[in-house]
């Protein structure tokens, strides 16, 4: 009989996940969808300022960079929001479920997602995605693009949506589950 060896050397990375593949895609996602906010970030600045020089040195306010920045603020709230969802970072009212025991805030995790996956799936994905094939043949009077670009904001984020609530769903049915936990501030909000 051989021994199994000594065990291997510990280089300090963490073990092979069950879900490494999912996290990995995850991961790029994130890194993915904050370029995308910077980016969208910096227009919305470039444009809100752009429309207030115009409004106060030129006295001749720019009608298209206002409109621009509604469709700007639009997707990047919508993807922002996307971002805190995968961070577990958005609102969630957990005070009790982080009291009850592990099996219960399992359930009662699963039943949030669920529920939450529903919303996501009818009325961001299926539902954005109607209004937007609906409104793409609508002109927009300002700007070189149709209605359906600033409404297909929905879906997409829906779509992102659906990802993220899988992957915590996969997460929370695993059998390294350790309870209902949410990103919280690093400091308490002082007013």
């Amino acid at each position: 009989m051989t021994s199994p060896g000594p065990p291997p050397p510990d280089d300090g990375a963490p073990p092979p996940s069950e879900h490494a593949v999912l996290t990995r895609f995850k991961t790029v996602l994130d890194s993915v969808l904050v370029a995308v906010c910077v980016s969208l970030f910096a227009l919305l600045v470039l444009l809100v300022t752009w429309q207030v020089f115009t409004r106060l040195v030129l006295s001749a306010p720019s009608v298209w960079s206002e409109e621009a920045a509604r469709y700007v603020f639009v997707w990047l709230s919508l993807v922002g929001v996307s971002i805190a969802t995968g961070e577990k970072a958005d609102v969630a009212i957990d005070y009790f479920v982080q009291k009850a025991p592990l099996g219960a805030q399992r359930v009662l995790e699963v039943v949030a997602y669920l529920g939450t996956l529903t919303f996501a799936v009818v009325v961001m994905v299926w539902g954005g995605w109607t209004n937007a094939h609906q409104t793409w043949d609508q002109a927009n009077p300002v700007l070189p693009v149709s209605a359906g670009v600033l409404y297909l904001a929905v879906p997409v984020a829906g779509v992102l949506f659906t990802f993220y609530l899988l992957y915590h769903l996969v997460l929370t049915l695993s059998r390294g589950y350790a309870g209902a936990e949410h990103t919280a501030p690093e400091e308490g909000v002082e007013l």
